[in-house]
């Protein structure tokens, strides 16, 4: 009988549109890709309240509230059921979480273990929940619930079938192959995910935006069979307690950051993932939406390239090993040879030829591929004043998308197509 009430009001409501490819947006590269898709969560009904709730004056947002959201709350039983006591071989386990896949209320899912930043009691889960369960985005894997036990949150997401980004790119079995061997197919993924954290950051009806603070390529979702990117990890930072949206929706930094360890130096040293971290996250360990688009532009980069954030060479004149930063080698790919005003020519392109992922086989609209890693470039400025907002980076995006759509169609490539990311 719990759930009788959200079975009524959800067959009653028509549908959420569907997030087509992206439209064409203004000339001044701003973008209009706004969609609030909100739905409602609820369990219990209370008789005495059943008048006033469903009378006709009752608007959706006053039903809304009407609505106890106490399901989102998981007990503890509930995920150790789930998880089979913890038994269950790991979905993905790194030093910092550790995730199941399991079912609970019929529901595949994800259960993913991290540890508390802050104290955070069950009113506040259940109020961070209300705020971030409110909204949703095709580009975002839904955030379910979550419990808390101890000094960890158990915060649990639906489970989406596909293979990571990082996966898709580099292929431990088979390092020629990808699936990711289309153009289109990168500009879509690159369009899907600047979508999504433009949602989160201008659209998720908090008046600062939610701040992500995992974008990275294990990160991302390439779905089957259309290609489509969905990003994970959506409230995590908010339920970790990194960052905490008040009641008024102003936001709140947490100040002192466990994460910080004294290493063998005597210094502190931010542990983090290694090649997505801004400058000003390294030496503060506080994120922002800024933040975010430094990573989002990493991960630009990599998509266009294949090639890893950071790796190590060897300097064969010197005879070390030397760190090589993605960044550095796309600012020298167009930093200079290209002019910008003309779209770039001669060496400059013949520069990026050899720096874009050569398992694309040079079918790509050069032009296009210049300017996507000038945006790149943009996200990734070490003063984050200077880094664009997303709405305006999804908005550039989109127009190099649907510019990709049209060299395709000249050239007879196709542009619909599904694959399979079964290990080759």
């Amino acid at each position: 009988m719990c759930f009788s009430l959200f079975k009524i009001v959800s067959s009653k409501r028509k549908a959420p549109p569907s997030d087509e490819a992206p439209r064409t947006p203004s000339n001044d590269y701003s973008t209009d890709f706004h969609s609030s898709l909100h739905y409602t969560t609820g369990s219990s009904y209370n008789k005495h309240s059943s008048k006033s709730s469903f009378s006709s004056r009752a608007s959706l947002s006053s039903l809304k509230d009407s609505l106890d959201d106490s399901p989102l709350i998981y007990s503890s039983s509930q995920i150790c059921t789930a998880t089979n006591n913890f038994r269950v071989k790991p979905f993905h386990s790194s030093p910092s979480s550790t995730s199941w896949k399991c079912v609970i209320d019929r529901k595949e899912v994800v259960v993913t273990q991290r540890n508390l930043r802050r104290p955070i009691d069950t009113a506040e889960l259940r109020r961070m929940l209300r705020l971030i369960c409110k909204s949703h985005h095709v580009s975002l894997v839904k955030l379910c619930g979550a419990s808390i036990s101890g000094n960890s949150v158990y915060i649990v997401y639906e489970y989406v079938g596909g293979a990571s980004l990082s996966e898709c790119l580099k292929n431990p079995r088979n390092p020629s192959f990808t699936v990711l061997s289309n153009w289109i197919s990168r500009v879509q993924i690159a369009a899907d995910i600047a979508h999504g954290i433009d949602y989160m950051h201008n659209c998720s009806g908090v008046k600062l935006g939610i701040v992500h603070n995992r974008i990275k390529s294990s990160s991302i979702i390439v779905t089957e069979p259309t290609l489509n990117a969905k990003l994970c990890h959506f409230g995590t930072a908010q339920l970790c307690g990194e960052v905490v949206e008040t009641v008024d929706g102003e936001k709140e930094i947490v100040e002192e950051v466990p994460s910080f360890k004294r290493i063998g130096s005597g210094k502190m040293k931010f542990e983090g993932t290694r090649g997505y971290m801004s400058p000003e996250f390294q030496s503060t360990g506080i994120p922002t939406l800024k933040s975010d688009v430094f990573a989002f532009g990493v991960v630009i980069l990599e998509l266009l390239s294949g090639q890893e954030p950071v790796k190590m060479r060897m300097d064969a004149e010197a005879g070390v090993l030397r760190k090589v930063s993605l960044i550095g080698t796309a600012r020298e790919v167009v930093g200079t040879g290209s002019d910008s005003s003309t779209g770039g020519s001669g060496d400059g392109w013949g520069r990026l030829r050899k720096w874009v992922d050569w398992r694309l086989k040079d079918s790509y609209p050069v032009d296009v591929a210049e300017r996507m890693v000038r945006v790149a470039l943009e996200c990734v400025h070490d003063d984050p004043d200077k880094r664009p907002d997303m709405n305006r980076v999804a908005g550039w995006i989109s127009k190099l998308y649907l510019e990709s759509k049209i060299w395709a169609e000249n050239f007879g490539f196709p542009t619909d197509f599904t694959v399979s990311l079964a290990p080759r």
